[in-house]
């Protein structure tokens, strides 16, 4: 008789996805640093764009790869593809392909994680007592706004919004719903400089970003965060009268 028993994964072969993209990450951010740079899309944009006329699908194909391979191994350039993405495709819907690609990669990044640590960290969790209980209870009672939340704000780095929830045993669907819609805001402010680049570098300058923090940008944005918290801060509120 065949024996119908599976053999468990190994540790190690779980973690192996989430060790490549560690060392592929930190390759990275010390042989690519300077590549990803406004001066390369300078002094490429007339061949991108040839290539964008010549074959719009592949091109299309092209940057979203490239830009969910970015995302995945959080290497250096994920403000440039951006800006790349609205060069390219204009407002829209670069902002789309950008948005997409984006939402791609961090699921993958996503998976990865808790396919490597995230359900043995879920499980302590569920497991543990006190604070880290506390912490894990407060999370789950409020994930739309807490992950919605930690997508709208500027300050959180993008990759710690993407393994942070693979930790907390957030679902896949809710995590992408979320991570689509969240990131949309700044993805929009971003592709819309992108889509100003060709007059920006027929002048030789350099695009200025820190339009995320001008007033007419960043009160709307902390608008929709706060819009975000408000069912944290009702549940609060209740929490306190109630007691």
């Amino acid at each position: 008789m065949a024996d119908t028993t599976k053999t468990a994964p190994s540790p190690w072969l779980k973690r192996l996805p989430i060790l490549v993209i560690a060392i592929v990450a930190l390759v990275g951010a010390f042989t690519l640093s300077d590549w990803a740079s406004f001066e390369t899309l300078a002094a490429n944009r007339e061949r991108l764009l040839a290539f964008r006329d010549a074959h719009y699908a592949a091109a299309v194909l092209a940057f979203m790869s490239t830009y969910a391979l970015i995302v995945v191994f959080s290497l250096p350039g994920a403000t440039l593809a951006t800006l790349t993405g609205g060069f390219l495709f204009s407002l829209f819907p670069g902002v789309l392909y950008n948005v997409t690609a984006a939402t791609i990669g961090a699921i993958a990044i996503f998976l990865a994680a808790r396919w490597g640590l995230g359900d043995r960290l879920a499980a302590r969790m569920n497991a543990s007592q006190g604070m880290v209980r506390r912490i894990k209870e407060g999370i789950d009672e409020n994930q739309w706004s807490m992950l919605f939340l930690i997508r709208l704000v500027p300050a959180v780095p993008f990759f710690v919004a993407n393994l942070v929830p693979a930790f907390m045993g957030v679902p896949l669907w809710r995590y992408a719903i979320t991570t689509f819609f969240g990131i949309m805001p700044g993805a929009l402010v971003f592709t819309s400089v992108g889509a100003g680049l060709g007059e920006v570098f027929a002048q030789g300058e350099t695009p200025d970003l820190s339009i995320i923090f001008a007033p007419e940008v960043l009160l709307p944005i902390l608008g929709l965060c706060l819009l975000a918290a408000l069912p944290i801060i009702l549940k609060a509120v209740r929490g306190r009268k109630g007691v």
